[in-house]
C-alpha cells in the first residue's frame, strides 16, 4: 500500500518538545544538562569502581556495573538530543534517525527489566542458599545471564522495528514529544498496526511482566527465609543486602508503570511525555546515589580511589 496522491510518504519527523515552556528554555537547559552530567558522572563512577577495585569483583556489582552501562547508553540516547529541541525549539530528525533512535531505546531501556531480574536472583541465592552461593553464581554464568539478556532482548526489539519499518507514514511528520518514542512513531503510520500492537503487547508481557513478576517471587522466597532466621542480626544484615536493589526495583518499576499504564488520548499523551521524561531521568539518577550512600562497599572503594588519587597527586 502506497500513498495517496495528496500525500507524501514522510521522510522527517518534526519533534515538538517543550514547546509550552519555551520561555523557561534557558533554565530547563540548565536543569536538565546538570542532570545530565550527574547521571553519566555518578554511573561512570560505579563502572570504574567496580572494575578496578578488587573487593566490588562480585556478581552483584557486575549486575550493577552493567546496570549502570545501561542507563549512560539509555540517557545518551535522548538526552543530548532533547538538549538541542529545548535550545532551538524544535527538533527535525530524518526518518531513520527517528526509527534508529526508537530501536536503541527499546534495547537500553528493556535490557534494565533484565538486569534488575537477574539482580534479584542473585540476593535470593545469596541469602536463601548461602553455602552454595559461591558456586552457583559463578562468573560464567554472570557472563552467561547478561550476554544472554542482551541477545534476546535485541532480537525482541529488532522483531518490531522490521514491522514498523514496513509501514506507510503519510503526510503528518509531527511528534508532541521530545525523542521518537514507540506510541507516538506508530500513531504516525497509516497502515493497519493492529499486528504490531498485538506484537508489542505480547512482548511487552514478555520483557516487563515476567521479568517483574520473578523479582516478586524471588523476594517472597527471600522474605520467608529471613523471617526463619532466628538471629535478629542476622535478619537485619539479610535486609540491608537487599535495601538497595528493593529501592532500585520500586524506582524504576513504579515510573515505567506510571509511564505505559494510562489511556493513549491526547491529553495522556502530553502527560506520557513528562513522565517518559521521569523514567529517564529519575533512576538513571537514583542508582548510583542508592549503592554509594547506602552501601559499605562501595563507599569504601570510593575512600580508596580517593587515597590512590591524593597519593598519585602528592607523588607528582
Amino acid at each position: 500500500m502506497m500513498c495517496e496522491e495528496n500525500q507524501t510518504q514522510v521522510s522527517q519527523i518534526r519533534l515538538l518538545g517543550f514547546q509550552s515552556f519555551s520561555k523557561y528554555k534557558t533554565l530547563l537547559f540548565l536543569v536538565f544538562i546538570l542532570t545530565y552530567i550527574c547521571i553519566l558522572g555518578g554511573n561512570l563512577l560505579i563502572i570504574l569502581l567496580v572494575t578496578i577495585v578488587d573487593h566490588l569483583k562480585t556478581p552483584m556489582f557486575f549486575f550493577l556495573k552493567h546496570l549502570s552501562i545501561a542507563d549512560v547508553l539509555l540517557t545518551t540516547s535522548v538526552i543530548p538530543m532533547m538538549l538541542d529541541i529545548i535550545f532551538v525549539e524544535e527538533g527535525i530528525l530524518p526518518f531513520w534517525g527517528c526509527v534508529m533512535q526508537l530501536y536503541v531505546f527499546g534495547i537500553f531501556g528493556f535490557i534494565q527489566c533484565f538486569l534488575i531480574a537477574i539482580m534479584s536472583f542473585d540476593r535470593y541465592l545469596a541469602i536463601c542458599h548461602p553455602l552454595r552461593y559461591s558456586s552457583l553464581m559463578s562468573l560464567d554464568l554472570c557472563l552467561g545471564l547478561v550476554i544472554g539478556s542482551w541477545f534476546l532482548i535485541t532480537v525482541l526489539i529488532s522483531s518490531e522495528i522490521i514491522v514498523v519499518i514496513q509501514f506507510n507514514f503519510c503526510g503528518l511528520n509531527s511528534i508532541d514529544h521530545f525523542f521518537c518514542d514507540f506510541g507516538p512513531i506508530v500513531e504516525l503510520a497509516t497502515s493497519d498496526t493492529s499486528i504490531l500492537m498485538l506484537q508489542d503487547f505480547v512482548i511487552s508481557i514478555f520483557l516487563i511482566f515476567f521479568p517483574f513478576a520473578f523479582i516478586i517471587i524471588s523476594y517472597f522466597c527471600i522474605l520467608f527465609t529471613i523471617l526463619k532466621m532466628s538471629s535478629t542480626f542476622g535478619r537485619r544484615k539479610a535486609f540491608s543486602t537487599c535495601s538497595s536493589h528493593l529501592t532500585t526495583v520500586c524506582a524504576y518499576y513504579g515510573t515505567l508503570i506510571a509511564v505505559y499504564t494510562t489511556s493513549s488520548d491526547e491529553s495522556s499523551s502530553n502527560i506520557n511525555k513528562y513522565r517518559s521524561l521521569f523514567y529517564l531521568v529519575v533512576t538513571p539518577l537514583l542508582n548510583p546515589i542508592i549503592y554509594s550512600l547506602r552501601n559499605n562497599e562501595v563507599k569504601r572503594a570510593m575512600q580508596k580511589l580517593m587515597s590512590l588519587i591524593s597519593q598519585n597527586g602528592w607523588k607528582r
